[in-house]
């Protein structure tokens, strides 16, 4: 697939637009294939016992979806999502970053289908999965 928006654009874009997120999360890498966000885990993160909130994991996860549909998209800022699923299957490791890794499955005129694999930064094993569904906002 052809890419619209780099990187650089893609964080440029969160940080006029999200301002609110940019400080904390951030497009790595994008490709025709892949896009690699990441969440620099502070304390407004964790939750009681050191580990990173399951909406923390999650926001990251809407977050690189959301930036896939744009890096191929351009900038449709009102992209929402409609579908969400996300599994949970072990505790990220103490001290690290997340790193979300996403795919996008489809990508049709009116709805854009995605995984993402969120990991402990540096490790092989996912800490989740996610799967949504965003609408694309049609042109009128």
């Amino acid at each position: 697939m052809t890419i619209v928006m780099d990187k650089d654009a893609l964080n440029a874009f969160l940080a006029r637009e999200f301002p609110q997120v940019a400080d904390s999360f951030t497009v790595d890498h994008v490709d025709g294939a892949d896009l690699v966000a990441r969440l620099a885990v502070g304390p407004q993160h964790l939750r009681p016992g050191g580990t990173v909130s399951g909406p923390s994991i999650f926001a990251l996860a809407d977050l690189a979806i959301y930036c896939a549909i744009l890096s191929r998209l351009g900038p449709v800022a009102l992209a929402v999502t409609t579908s969400a699923s996300i599994d949970f299957m072990r505790k990220p490791e103490a001290g690290r970053d997340l790193v979300a890794t996403c795919r996008l499955l489809k990508l049709g005129r009116v709805l854009a289908v995605a995984e993402a694999l969120v990991r402990s930064d540096g490790l092989p094993d996912p800490v989740a999965r996610a799967s949504m569904t965003y609408v694309i906002p049609q042109k009128s």
